[in-house]
């Protein structure tokens, strides 16, 4: 049996935006979907029943940080992550390779792979396409990545094309190395920046491998929305149609909803965590910075348009105080409440493509939101 089966259910007659289903072994999910961070085994701040109240039941694992701690040897006495982490759900793992590439002062590339320095304790490490595979392996994941370089965005044409060319090589020694085909199903990445043609030529030797799915990388790297938003554009006329397509790192609403309309099944990012542990709550009416003395004597929920559990019961008043009183308890408040917030994204998303106004929610929705701006 194979680990991943993808059918596209409908394509929004204004837009192409895809509903899909996406079944994990034996899990089921509804696509398009955001999936939470893990990056080293918790979702931050958050215990696994919450997770589970915040998203679809798909999450992250970081390769490159559980690789260093707890370790491979950790994982395989545990059956993978989720033995040792008790998460019930889907998982999916990225290859580590973005974690290396942005250690650009301390790592050195070679065919075989890339030697690159502890980020703590400064010990020498080396990660190779076979050796990625081989920890993903441990960590047990249902999705996994091949091991990629992803330069900046920036980058000139003569790199870039190096480049690309070196990750295709790795993506064929990591289907090799890859023995767990029944269990986790591996996907290509696409690599190239701007360059439409290298991009072309990504998709075209990653597709004579066949992978099970197919990721976009080298976006959300330092370079504009527009120039993001041409890529996508792009790629949504040559990505395989038959296969999910998985935008690596992106979770804004903007980028998601101009993904979505792009046709990507699958986003990411650890933004809404990140930003919940400055105090920054997403809401239907944009960023709020609970840190704002606005908000001293506000005794509203977070959103008054959001029925989780925090926006129901605490007020901005009371996460202000904790926030300020470093209590954390406000982060944890922040955190579920934003991943909430990007778990009813979706919902309202997918309906809109049931119901082919995907192109009037999105206007609403950002007409709304970036009053927060």
């Amino acid at each position: 049996m194979a680990a991943l089966s993808f059918k596209v259910k409908k394509l929004e007659k204004n837009t192409g935006a895809r509903l899909s289903t996406l079944t994990l072994n034996g899990k089921t999910f509804e696509t398009p979907i955001f999936m939470p961070v893990g990056t080293k085994g918790d979702v931050k701040t958050l215990e696994n029943s919450e997770v589970k109240e915040v998203s679809d039941g798909l999450i992250l694992g970081n390769t490159y940080h559980l690789w260093l701690s707890p370790g491979t040897d950790i994982l395989d006495k545990t059956n993978g992550l989720r033995g040792f982490n008790k998460w019930d759900g889907a998982l999916l793992t990225d290859s580590g390779g973005y974690q290396v590439f942005s250690l650009s002062d301390t790592r050195k590339i070679t065919e075989e792979g890339v030697t690159f320095k502890h980020y703590k304790n400064g010990s020498k490490l080396f990660l190779s396409p076979e050796l990625s595979i081989k920890i993903q392996n441990s960590i047990g994941a249902d999705i996994i990545m091949s091991f990629d370089e992803c330069p900046p965005f920036d980058a000139s044409y003569d790199y870039m094309k190096k480049s690309v060319e070196r990750t295709i090589r790795w993506a064929k020694r990591g289907y090799d190395a890859h023995n767990k085909k029944d269990t986790q199903a591996l996907f290509g990445i696409v690599q190239g920046g701007p360059y439409n043609d290298l991009r072309k030529y990504a998709i075209d030797e990653l597709e004579k491998i066949d992978f099970p799915g197919y990721s976009i990388g080298g976006l959300s790297v330092g370079e504009s929305k527009e120039e993001r938003l041409e890529s996508l554009k792009y790629l949504k006329t040559i990505m395989p149609e038959n296969k999910p397509r998985y935008l690596m790192g992106v979770g804004t609403p903007d980028d998601i909803l101009n993904g979505v309309e792009n046709g990507i099944d699958m986003f990411d990012c650890v933004e809404p965590t990140r930003i919940a542990r400055h105090g920054v709550a997403m809401t239907s009416l944009g960023r709020i910075n609970i840190k704002n003395k606005c908000y001293e004597e506000d005794f509203n929920g977070l959103d008054p348009n959001c029925d989780c559990k925090v926006c129901k019961n605490y007020s901005r008043s009371y996460i202000r105080h904790l926030f300020r009183e470093e209590e954390i308890l406000s982060y944890r408040f922040i955190s579920y409440h934003n991943l909430y917030f990007l778990k009813t994204l979706m919902y309202n998303i997918r309906e809109a493509i049931k119901n082919d106004t995907f192109l009037e929610f999105k206007e609403d929705f950002l007409k709304k939101y970036n009053q927060g701006k």
